[in-house]
């Protein structure tokens, strides 16, 4: 299908241009959220006609944009979650729970603008993409951790999954040092033999 494009759309084009598109990313995605029209000749004109307002709109929407960017670009947010031994989380992060999370900080992200290729299922710093204007994105820092002592371990760059097997085996360590320890203190056990082996001994 060919349509119009009313915005910068990444791998696609700018606005103006007219591009040929797949059928569904046009109709479940671009005309729908309003980010192209039909490229028919009544479409064409319309654009035409309203061309120096849709760039005015999108030039103040992309200020906007840079502005909220310079105080996101970076920011970290912690979301506590279990997970297994290996670090695999009994569910998943999803853009929705980021996008929460970044609210309750007081930025107001749609789940929409963030870019995850699949949910997150394992602990550790993830960078994710987030996209608050088609000429503007920023990179912000998901520390996904059991615990508010993980957390602050991963964020100075430790791997908590090593550390637990390195605290699992030195805890080993200690505890087969003091068995031997113990072993070591144990009193020795003389054999002496009885007088009548004495005696006997004596004789022979």
């Amino acid at each position: 299908m060919d349509v119009i494009l009313l915005e910068r759309v990444e791998k696609i084009g700018q606005i103006g241009d007219v591009v040929s598109v797949k059928n569904g990313f046009a109709r479940n995605f671009l005309l729908p959220r309003k980010k192209a029209l039909r490229a028919t000749e009544a479409n064409k004109k319309l654009f035409e006609n309203q061309r120096v307002d849709i760039e005015a709109r999108n030039l103040e929407a992309k200020k906007e944009a840079e502005g909220v960017a310079s105080k996101l670009d970076g920011t970290s947010y912690l979301l506590i979650r279990q997970a297994s031994d290996m670090g695999q989380l009994y569910g998943s992060v999803s853009s929705r729970d980021i996008a929460d999370t970044a609210e309750a900080v007081g930025f107001h992200i749609n789940r929409s603008q963030i870019v995850l290729d699949k949910p997150l299922k394992s602990l550790g710093l993830h960078d994710v993409r987030v996209v608050l204007h088609p000429e503007v994105s920023v990179s912000i820092s998901v520390n996904i951790a059991r615990s508010q002592d993980e957390a602050d371990a991963q964020a100075r760059g430790e791997n908590v999954l090593t550390q637990k097997d390195d605290d699992e085996k030195a805890a080993k360590a200690e505890a087969a040092e003091e068995f031997f320890e113990e072993g070591a203190e144990a009193p020795a056990v003389e054999e002496t033999e009885s007088d009548d082996t004495e005696a006997e001994k004596s004789e022979a």
